[in-house]
């Protein structure tokens, strides 16, 4: 049987498979990209009979691929945490979804996994800005402060990693590191063994102090707009800057517009104080999607600018 694993190029998606994979070894042939690839499953050509295992990314995305692998005789085991629409019901098919926004893809393996790899969980929480899930997890082991602190660098800089239009935006293939991390039992071991962090923190610490010159729009307290560049630093770092923001302003939605051909990429955020139905906004354009505190949009139009606001003030500003 071929086996797949098909992975979102982020922190999460790289820690859930990482922790699957040294608890259930298995030579697999990975499909990962960039974080905003989110159709690896529709666009994925695969044999009859294949073994997936598909981790953070959306079943609504990526129904139509999921439909096709199961015809073929796939059987496909699904981890995720985003907005699912509705779960086809198929014996092929074993799906682990948690849409709670405290949870994400890798914690709801720690759960299956029970604790076993929980560190590589904490990387993935911590790089979906769930910090107090990864605070929480961490109480559960006996890990020093300083080790904590570390395992939130990594989580935040892969993730960092993961953003960009195309691979070409990225320091690291996510291809490259799912090979990296899965020789290692710990995420602590990768951090003294290589020179992944350092490499990655420095050009995250870079490109942040770029986004911070960008003008903050403020349309109330409650809902904020920042456009970047169209430029590789810009792609890399707005989910990273969207989170910054979304932890200095926990009360304000945050929507971070990247210009690209035509119009823009877009990257919400719920307020932290209410991380609810960000998805619920993006799936109001035709590219959006996403789970409860974060989603996206991959394309939007300048004359849709006003429309994205709206839902955002729609959702998030008292009545």
């Amino acid at each position: 049987m071929n086996n797949f694993d098909i992975f979102n190029g982020d922190a999460d998606g790289l820690c859930g498979i990482t922790q699957l994979r040294l608890a259930r070894p298995r030579q697999s042939t990975p499909i990962t990209g960039v974080k905003r690839d989110n159709l690896l499953l529709n666009d994925a050509m695969l044999p009859d009979n294949s073994q997936l295992t598909v981790v953070d990314i959306s079943l609504h995305s990526n129904v139509r691929g999921l439909t096709q692998a199961l015809s073929q005789g796939c059987v496909v085991e699904w981890f995720d945490h985003h907005h699912s629409g509705v779960i086809p019901e198929h014996r092929n098919l074993t799906a682990h979804i948690d849409t709670d926004p405290t949870v994400c893809s890798s914690l709801v393996i720690n759960k299956l996994l029970k604790n076993r790899f929980r560190h590589w969980a904490i990387v993935a929480a911590f790089g979906d800005n769930l910090s107090e899930s990864a605070h929480a997890l961490a109480a559960t082991s006996d890990m020093p402060q300083k080790t904590l602190e570390t395992l939130k660098d990594l989580g935040v800089c892969i993730n960092y990693n993961s953003y960009g239009t195309s691979i070409e935006d990225l320091h690291y293939h996510p291809e490259t590191l799912y090979h990296m991390m899965q020789a290692f039992d710990e995420p602590i071991n990768l951090v003294a063994e290589t020179k992944l962090l350092p490499e990655l923190k420095g050009n995250y610490e870079a490109d942040l102090i770029a986004a911070r010159g960008a003008t903050i729009d403020a349309i109330n307290e409650y809902v904020a707009v920042v456009t970047l560049p169209s430029t590789a630093w810009a792609r890399r770092i707005n989910g990273l800057y969207a989170n910054e923001l979304s932890n200095r302003f926990p009360e304000r939605a945050h929507a971070i517009l990247i210009e690209q051909v035509s119009g823009f990429a877009v990257s919400i955020r719920a307020p932290k104080s209410n991380p609810l139905n960000a998805h619920q906004v993006a799936l109001k354009f035709e590219t959006g999607g996403g789970r409860h505190a974060a989603a996206g949009i991959q394309h939007l139009t300048a004359d849709r600018i006003n429309n994205l606001v709206n839902e955002l003030m729609r959702h998030y500003c008292p009545r």
